[in-house]
């Protein structure tokens, strides 16, 4: 634990402001005294959601809520995203490897094209035969990109051959196209002026050097390695 704890986990809770450090100690003492859980997830909230807090400030009440000291080495959580890979043209994940990529800066034209030339049930041999989604890669895009109201369009139109495949590719296409759209004025800008990308390395670099900084020495004075 780091020396004056305490003093410093108060006076972070004093700039969480009157009522939202009231609101965490009501909360740290109904997980330590109770034992409740939810009261523990609510406070974690809170302290995450505080924007005037430093990363030291947020870890002293971090352990502090939990009864110990200051958590230095957080152990990472992942974080999942609804699909858990992205499709690839052909139906397999997308690889470079297996060339079924769109790529963040392709052009708009290109990826139509892509798209619109995507494998599909097999069982469509003809725009009357019915298919099923579940059997065709474009509709693991449509899974991704497409709301509710228009997959159930592509699940009624699909295995009731009221709509052909290229017409189920279209939504696909508006949103890929769509979710790129920024993404690649975006990079026009850095490719335009390439120094705009080093200050923005220059500056992470730093930031990352200070908090290097701030982290070994709370993981010296915890270790008693701090001999200065």
């Amino acid at each position: 634990k780091e020396k004056g704890f305490e003093e410093k986990a108060e006076a972070a809770i004093k700039k969480l402001g009157s009522k939202r450090g009231a609101l965490y100690e009501e909360m740290r003492n109904a997980y330590q005294q109770s034992g409740d859980e939810e009261a523990l997830d609510s406070a974690r909230s809170l302290i995450e959601e505080a924007q005037n807090l430093s990363l030291g400030d947020k870890e002293r009440l971090l352990g502090y809520l939990e009864g110990g000291g200051k958590m230095i080495l957080l152990e990472p959580e992942y974080k999942l995203t609804p699909a858990s890979k992205m499709p690839g043209l052909d139906g397999q994940k997308m690889s470079k490897s297996y060339n079924n990529t769109i790529s963040l800066r392709e052009p708009a034209d290109q990826i139509a094209k892509k798209i619109k030339t995507m494998p599909t049930d097999p069982a469509r041999v003809r725009r009357t035969d019915p298919g099923d989604p579940a059997k065709c890669p474009v509709w693991q895009l449509h899974e991704i990109y497409s709301n509710p109201a228009t997959q159930e369009w592509v699940q009624q139109g699909c295995k009731s051959a009221s709509i052909g495949c290229i017409e189920c590719k279209g939504p696909v296409i508006e949103g890929v196209l769509a979710e790129l759209k920024p993404i690649q004025e975006r990079a026009a800008q850095y490719a335009e002026d390439p120094t705009l990308v080093k200050n923005i390395v220059a500056e992470g670099c730093e930031r990352a050097r200070k908090l290097a900084r701030e982290t070994m020495r709370d993981v010296r004075d915890a270790m008693g390695l701090n001999y200065s």
